[in-house]
């Protein structure tokens, strides 16, 4: 399969079941397999994982007959055409990406999914493996992989990084140009971010590079330092549709506090007007993060800070309620330039209005709101009709 722009979705190929990771054997096997090879070859057998191109077995001075020799008593196995693994039994993931690679020729290299699986980003292996090879070459497909033609391969290819791979910057930006939604793709730049794997301006400069990206001005925007500790797609859904349209005060981002011994960090902290509010994106909580949470408002309420607590249906369903639920927290302290986003927008009204129907859903209370079905990257049809009156950044997926 080969794809310019987004991979298409592909199920796993039966012969990939035997590859699993089975490194300590590999290493036995390895050094078995080592005497049988000349020096140099069995020094790049190593290198590679016990892969090797035809090739390089003929450069070393061995010959089709003995490749083939090898093969048919199983010593060996032929993976891919001119790619054998020089040894037999299962496969480890590192080995199979490098028949991969090796199978690629010239320039190839692992990346999307499959070099944020290397990166530490992927919490898991992908089905298939993703290939990028320059948009010069020519790869006949094979089962279980992706190839993906880029004329900027030369400049994404990491220097020195083994399977060769996309750099990690690289690997994020194509992410979020073959993600479904935005918020996919603001998933990945929050959760490279938030990992540590990398830095907000590292991400942008990648993203400067490209001639053609989705989302430009909303992944840019993301990666502005205003936008600094955002490492959720909740978080970012909260700044995008609570916190600016209402015109809140500057927040800190992950705010660090103590409780005794512990360290704990506050999602978003009102500083000056002693409000912090936490966003949960989780279904619900594991008896561990329950505790960390009451702990974290414990010390809160300690330092004599009022915290409000949100979900993801909160925010991506009802962002003008919980805005004015907010709004109302924060001029109890002082704080008095909030202010709704349309006509609609509850701000501001007092107490009742947050809880009455909404002129744009006629006769359907808040509460049901909360319990309606969410499509990933939309926004409440109130507050998409707010942003035409106030100049608010679009949210529509697709759009740039």
């Amino acid at each position: 399969m080969i794809t310019k722009d987004h991979p298409r979705s592909s199920t796993e190929d039966p012969t990939s079941r035997r590859i699993r990771p089975v490194l300590s054997v590999l290493c036995v096997t390895l050094t078995t397999v080592a005497a049988e090879l000349p020096p140099e070859l069995s020094e790049l057998a190593t290198l590679q994982r016990g892969i090797l191109r035809r090739a390089q077995v003929l450069a070393c001075g061995l010959t089709d007959e003995v490749i083939a020799a090898r093969v048919s008593r199983g010593s060996w196995q032929r993976l891919f055409p001119g790619i054998y693994a020089v040894f037999s039994g299962d496969l480890s993931r590192d080995a199979s990406l490098w028949a991969a690679v090796l199978y690629a020729g010239r320039g190839a290299m692992v990346s999307h999914q499959t070099a944020a699986e290397l990166w530490g980003l992927a919490d898991g292996p992908s089905s298939v493996i993703h290939l990028t090879v320059p948009s010069d070459r020519r790869v006949t497909p094979q089962p279980g992989i992706v190839l993906h033609l880029s004329t900027r391969a030369n400049q994404a290819i990491h220097p020195s990084a083994l399977p060769p791979r996309t750099r990690l910057e690289d690997t994020v930006i194509d992410l979020c140009c073959a993600a479904g939604d935005l918020d996919a793709a603001v998933g990945w730049l929050t959760r490279a971010i938030g990992r540590r794997r990398t830095a907000p301006d590292k991400l942008l400069v990648a993203l400067d590079a490209r001639s053609r990206v989705r989302w430009r001005a909303q992944l840019a925007e993301l990666l502005n330092p205003d936008s600094a500790g955002i490492h959720s797609v909740l978080e970012y859904r909260y700044v995008r549709d609570v916190e600016r349209p209402h015109r809140f005060p500057a927040a800190t981002r992950q705010a660090p506090s103590r409780l005794g011994s512990r360290s704990l960090y506050r999602d978003t902290l009102y500083e000056a007007y002693k409000t912090a509010v936490e966003l949960d994106g989780r279904v619900a909580h594991p008896g561990d993060s329950r505790w960390n949470d009451i702990h974290r408002d414990n010390a809160a309420a300690t330092a004599g800070i009022s915290t409000l607590r949100y979900g993801w249906l909160d925010v991506t369903t009802t962002p003008c309620e919980v805005a004015a639920e907010i709004a109302a927290a924060l001029a109890g302290r002082g704080y008095a330039l909030a202010r709704p986003c349309s006509p609609a927008c509850p701000v501001g009204r007092g107490p009742a209005s947050a809880e009455s129907p909404s002129p744009t859903r006629p006769g359907q209370h808040t509460a049901l709101r909360r319990r309606a079905p969410i499509q990933a990257g939309r926004q409440p049809a109130r507050a998409a009709r707010g942003q035409a009156g106030r100049g608010r950044p679009k949210s529509r997926a697709g759009q740039t």
